[in-house]
Order: C-alpha cells, then sequence, then structure tokens
C-alpha cells in the first residue's frame, strides 16, 4: 500500500520505500536509511578490537558513579528481547540494577510473566509504575481521533519519564536501555515524529482530550536538558557494545530464565502490537517490518530476497485482528462501531498540527555540535 503522491520507488540494496515520504536514492537507487546506517549508524555497534574496551570502561565509570548507592543502574524492563537481556548483561558484569517497568494496562500475560521471572532468576530489584488508566486511555484516544501515526506517543513519553524520574530519586546517573542498532538500526523519522514535542502534544490532547491531566508523566525537552545536563543522568545502550543476535538471544532467554515468546515484535504489549501491525499498514501503508529487515540485510543476518518474500504478507492476522479491534475497544470504553469509524479517518500526519519541529532541531543540533557525548533523544 502506498498514500503518497509520489512515484514508488523500492531501494535496490534493502527494502526501504516511499511509504516513507522523505526518502531519498542516489543515483544507484540506493536509499538513505542504508546509506547512513553503513556509512555511519553501523560504526556505533559492536566491534571486537574497540567494543568491548569500552564496555569495560563504562562499566568501571558506572560503579564508580554508583559508589555508595543503593543501585548503579535503572533499566526498562518491557518484558520483551531487548530489556530482558540487557538485564541479563548488567547483571553478568556486577552492576547493581533497579528494574523499572511502566504499566500502561495493556501487558501481555507472557510479558507479565518475564517481568517476574527475569527479576526473580537474575536477583534484581524491581518497580512498576501504574498509569491512571482513565488518563491515559483518554490521552490514547485522543491520538488515534488525530489520525497520526503517534497513535504510541503517550507511552513514548511516559517511559523515559519514569526512568529519569526514578534515576534522580535514588541518585542514579545511568539508565540502560534495551535499544540497539543490531535490530533498531534503521526507522525512518516520519514514521514516527518526535515524542518529546509537546507543542505537538499539547494541542493534540487540547482538540480530541476530554479531561485535564493531572499525574501523567510528561517528557519535553526542558526536562530532558535538566535531567541530562543538570542531573548528569545518561543513557547506557548496553546492547551496542556486546555482540547481540536477537535469535540467540531469544533462545538463551528461554533456555535460562523462563522467558516466553509473546507472539510477534512488540507485542509484549498488546496495544503497541495493533498499532504496528494493523493500524499503521492500514491507514498510512506503513508496515515496520520493513524497517527491521532493512537492518538485518545491513548487518548481512538476512538476504533482500527473503525479506521481499516476507513482504509480500499482511503484517498481521485477519482473523486475530478482530479480536484484537474488539478487545482494545471494549478496554477504551467505546464501541466497536465508534472505535472502527476513528480507524477510518482520513490519515493525518504531525505536519497537520501546531508543533515545534523547527525550534527543537536547532536545540538538538546546537547540543551535538557543543558536546561530543551521547546524542540527545537518540541512539
Amino acid at each position: 500500500m502506498h498514500l503518497m503522491n509520489t512515484p514508488y520507488q523500492i531501494c535496490v540494496r534493502c527494502v526501504m520505500d516511499t511509504t516513507d515520504p522523505h526518502i531519498s536514492f542516489n543515483d544507484n537507487g540506493e536509499c538513505n536509511h542504508c546509506t547512513e546506517f553503513i556509512d555511519v549508524r553501523s560504526k556505533y555497534q559492536y566491534n571486537p578490537e574497540k567494543s568491548e574496551h569500552e564496555f569495560q570502561q563504562r562499566i568501571s565509570t558506572i560503579k564508580k558513579d554508583g559508589a555508595g548507592k543503593e543501585y548503579d543502574v535503572v533499566l526498562g524492563l518491557s518484558g520483551g528481547i531487548d530489556s530482558s537481556y540487557a538485564a541479563y548483561i548488567c547483571k553478568q558484569n556486577g552492576l547493581r540494577v533497579l528494574a523499572v517497568h511502566l504499566d500502561n494496562g495493556w501487558n501481555s500475560e507472557e510479558a507479565v510473566q518475564n517481568i517476574k521471572n527475569i527479576a526473580r532468576k537474575l536477583g534484581i530489584d524491581y518497580e512498576s509504575f501504574v498509569l491512571d488508566w482513565n488518563e491515559f486511555k483518554d490521552l490514547q484516544l485522543a491520538f488515534l481521533k488525530a489520525g497520526v501515526p503517534e497513535a504510541e506517543t503517550p507511552t513514548d513519553i511516559a517511559i523515559p519519564a519514569v526512568l529519569h524520574k526514578t534515576a534522580a530519586k535514588y541518585g542514579i546517573k545511568h539508565i540502560v536501555s534495551g535499544g540497539n542498532f543490531a535490530t533498531e538500526g534503521i526507522l525512518p523519522k516520519h514514521w514516527h515524529y518526535n515524542a518529546k514535542d509537546m507543542r505537538y502534544f499539547n494541542s493534540i490532547y487540547k482538540q480530541f482530550g476530554t479531561r485535564s491531566l493531572k499525574t501523567f508523566p510528561t517528557f519535553g525537552f526542558k526536562k530532558e536538558m535538566y535531567y541530562k545536563l543538570v542531573k548528569k543522568i545518561n543513557f547506557f545502550y548496553v546492547l551496542n557494545t556486546v555482540p547481540y543476535n536477537k535469535e540467540d538471544a531469544m533462545a538463551f532467554l528461554e533456555k535460562e530464565l523462563g522467558w516466553k515468546y509473546y507472539g510477534g515484535k512488540h507485542y509484549e504489549s498488546k496495544y503497541t502490537g495493533f498499532i504496528q501491525s494493523y493500524y499503521l499498514y492500514e491507514k498510512f501503508g506503513i508496515d515496520y517490518r520493513r524497517a527491521t529487515l532493512a537492518t538485518q540485510i545491513c548487518n548481512k543476518e538476512i538476504s533482500r530476497e527473503l525479506a521481499l518474500e516476507l513482504l509480500q504478507s499482511k503484517p498481521y492476522s485477519d482473523e486475530k485482528v478482530e479480536q484484537e479491534k474488539a478487545y482494545i475497544a471494549k478496554k477504551l470504553g467505546i464501541s466497536r462501531e465508534e472505535f472502527d469509524r476513528i480507524l477510518l479517518q482520513p490519515a493525518k500526519w504531525y505536519t497537520d498540527y501546531p508543533n515545534d519541529e523547527k525550534r527543537l532541531k536547532f536545540i538538538y543540533d546546537t547540543y551535538r555540535k557543543l558536546s561530543k557525548k551521547e546524542k540527545l533523544g537518540s541512539f
């Protein structure tokens, strides 16, 4: 499915295509995504010659910063493969981990059990932050009614807000994330606009929300800069510094930690699974598998031919999606008919609403020029 007015084109090297309206191609037909990944982002992946030294240096710094405190790191734990394996790596290297999970009401049973098993078998402390459901479901409905791809923005804001708040509470300087270039190195920005643009967030909620937000944790660039520059809290993407293969990690977790697969990428959350497999595909022509497969092609983990074959099928099951629609509508407190009407509304993009894209770009670009530290808001 292709919803743009430009002629359709697909990269000759990976599988990214013009479902990203900002994609560009060189004279050879190779896209900017795989070119940037190979030329730039791949340099931040695991490299046997330098990564081991950098990893040990980072572990040493984290332990030094944690001296005299109860914990060395805060780790966001979703019950998914990446965060679960990141917890294992931290524990194996002697870090005192406080695992934090954001409970937004959409956890699959498998994810809940995974979190409990990981915490228990690794012997790490665990805290759960439960969002106010009435506020949160109103936020989710607001973004669905806005008709934008960023249906997951409420969760994407709440997670870093809770992690930073917890780190500050315990005086912890390091937050460990399972985010990594090995599996997530390619993702078009137009598929998911900056969740930290509070002008965009507030404009959508003002137009489509029905209540005031009293407890929901927000996280705009001002809070991000406060935590990073004043509190000196930074992210550690540990999986970029160790050998990491997702299938191998999954097999290890299943065998050693009682971990169970939840049925698909990001299906540790039933809502996220639906949004990424059905909503984005049917409403915007966005197939999230393209980004994952493109990354795997660049990493030589899969052939382009196999990737193209996999993309011939829909990213969702027709039978399963009907059950998901009924479940989500009921949980959001609306009828199935209303839910269908919302899903069928015309597709919109962040550019259709007030936003701070230009100002934020200037701020982040300036910060990156002035500092060689970990980039704000990215890997």
